[in-house]
């Protein structure tokens, strides 16, 4: 074992050596592809137990950090323990996570399990909700900000970042306000800094100590070209803006500095693409270690995945940061592909499987659920249609009426993980009314559905398509399985149906997904009524695995 951790070791520093001589890219990827395929022939069940991404085992990691649609992430240190949070746009209610070592998360509770204004128990907010937004601790508080499109600015708070969260506090009734960050100086003044929809300028506001009101309309202090994202931080005597330019798919990295919280700004242009294949490579956190390092995380744009975490090693010269490495000697950072790890870790999957046993409660907003933290709802949820305790070790989904599934009440979601996954849930179908669909789906830009329907009295295995329902074969099970497989590489879903969970039917044509409401692909659960007759559909358990 010795042996196997000094051949990670060299390779990790031939790797570093690489990218710090300037090599071009071409070369570069031909002595990684010799390294990795040296290192798997000596001991295969170092490279091919791996996903290839993540933490490696063996004191590495490859980006992306977070294989999963965690937008816009914010970032902050508290202890030893790391705190993310990050779009999650109509989904409820904003995730946060957890980490021990930067680079494994898992999920720690929800801030918010609904918006109380005008839409959102109708499903007509598809890319509005929570944008961009940012975590810091404060006077032994968490504090959460962030804006969405149509309502305005909002905030909560918490002793724990497992919750219990504090209502949302709306500070300014606005829309099209984005990315706002909070920032308290030495002296005790609070700030909030943030953009306009369509991405500018960068405006700071006074604001109330306890952060919940705004004390004046605000001074513009940046205008740049597509400048959102805005993140603070003091270093050295030095207030920094830590911003995303460019777009979301080809922008980058820009970092401003000033003696004075208002300016006048230098501007340093610190992470681009460059001649790597990771685009737009922006709009994140910089967090330090105990230890004094820094790293930045961002995202990157991978439709149908949706926005994947990677994490880049940050040094510090004449008080700029440096992120990742200047392959190509133009003074810019680019980001790494394999890195070592910035702590000690032990490889870990973010939580995806439920067998809805009810066993733990979590706090989502100001209550509890039994419900796991992973499951997101599609807009409000309506809390007497949905239960574990109508039967135990099964979660039930009562038909509210709704013409398709798109338009459907408790759609229960989550976050595709990876590359390649496969997800199995066992359904039962015996209490379905007529004009009743329940099943498994997948969104995106389209709402895909496989399930059963009941029409006069009889159920058929069915296939749905942003509204358009087809028929496939009678079913005559009260039980019945429902599967998806998953290859985001290739862009390609497939549908399976079963009656005994052991064989299993295609059904449909593999199908592409893309993006929808800012959002990656999602899989989960759904149930609802044409005619508004009632009925349910139960399940038993959401076995989700994660392949590559």
């Amino acid at each position: 074992m010795h042996f196997i951790w000094n051949i990670c070791e060299v390779s990790l520093f031939l790797w570093q050596m690489l990218c710090l001589s300037h090599l071009n890219m071409v070369f570069m990827k031909c002595k990684l592809m010799v390294w990795l395929v040296l290192l798997a022939s000596l001991f295969p069940q170092v490279i091919l137990a791996q996903l290839q991404w993540g933490d490696q085992g063996n004191g590495t990691f490859i980006n992306p950090v977070l294989n999963a649609d965690f937008s816009d992430p914010d970032v902050i240190r508290v202890g030893e323990k790391y705190y993310m949070v990050a779009s999650d746009f109509h989904f409820m209610g904003m995730q946060v996570l957890e980490s021990d070592d930067m680079i494994n998360w898992r999920f720690a509770s929800q801030i918010f399990d609904r918006l109380d204004y005008e839409g959102w128990d109708s499903n007509k907010h598809f890319g509005g909700g929570s944008w961009a937004p940012s975590i810091r601790w404060h006077n032994g508080r968490f504090y959460v900000f962030f804006c969405t499109y149509e309502e305005g600015l909002f905030m909560s708070s918490a002793e724990n970042a497992r919750g219990p969260w504090t209502p949302l506090h709306c500070l300014r009734e606005i829309p099209k306000w984005e990315d706002p960050c909070p920032f308290w100086d030495d002296d005790g003044q609070a700030y909030l800094g943030r953009s306009r929809h369509r991405a500018g300028p960068i405006i700071v506001h006074k604001m109330s100590a306890d952060g919940k009101e705004l004390l004046d309309e605000g001074v513009t202090v940046y205008t740049g070209p597509v400048a959102e994202g805005t993140k603070f931080l003091k270093r050295n005597g030095y207030y920094y803006l830590i911003i995303p330019e460019g777009g979301v798919g080809q922008g980058w990295q820009t970092v401003l500095r000033a003696k004075n919280i208002y300016g006048p700004y230098e501007k340093r242009v610190v992470l681009e693409q460059g001649s790597t294949e990771i685009n737009g490579p922006h709009q994140g956190a910089l967090v330090d270690t105990p230890d004094g390092e820094w790293w930045f995380y961002h995202f990157q744009e991978s439709s149908p995945r949706g926005r994947v975490v990677h994490l880049q090693p940050v040094r510090w010269k004449d008080d700029w940061p440096i992120m990742g490495v200047d392959i190509d000697g133009n003074g810019i950072g680019e980001p790494v592909y394999v890195w070592k790890n910035p702590l000690l870790s032990q490889p870990s999957i973010l939580q995806t499987s439920d067998e809805f046993d009810a066993h733990d409660l979590f706090w989502a907003g100001q209550r509890q659920r039994s419900l796991g933290l992973k499951w997101q709802w599609n807009h409000n949820p309506f809390d007497e249609a949905w239960n574990m305790d109508e039967r135990k070790g099964w979660l039930t989904l009562k038909a509210l009426k709704s013409p398709t599934l798109k338009e459907s009440h408790n759609m229960l979601t989550q976050k595709t993980v990876g590359y390649v996954s496969e997800a199995i849930t066992k359904m039962d179908c015996s209490k379905m009314a007529d004009s009743t669909y329940g099943g498994l789906l997948c969104t995106g830009k389209t709402f895909m559905g496989v399930g059963v329907c009941k029409e006069n009295g009889q159920c058929w295995f069915y296939l749905e398509k942003d509204g358009l329902r087809e028929r496939v074969k009678a079913c005559n099970k009260k039980v019945v399985f429902l599967k998806i497989e998953i290859d985001s590489r290739n862009n390609r879903h497939q549908f399976f149906v079963s009656g005994d969970g052991k064989r299993y039917i295609p059904v449909g044509e593999p199908f592409p997904m893309q993006m929808g409401g800012w959002k990656g692909t999602r899989i989960g659960l759904y149930c609802y009524q044409v005619e508004g007759k009632g009925g349910q559909a139960q399940f038993d358990y959401f076995h989700y695995q994660i392949l590559e």
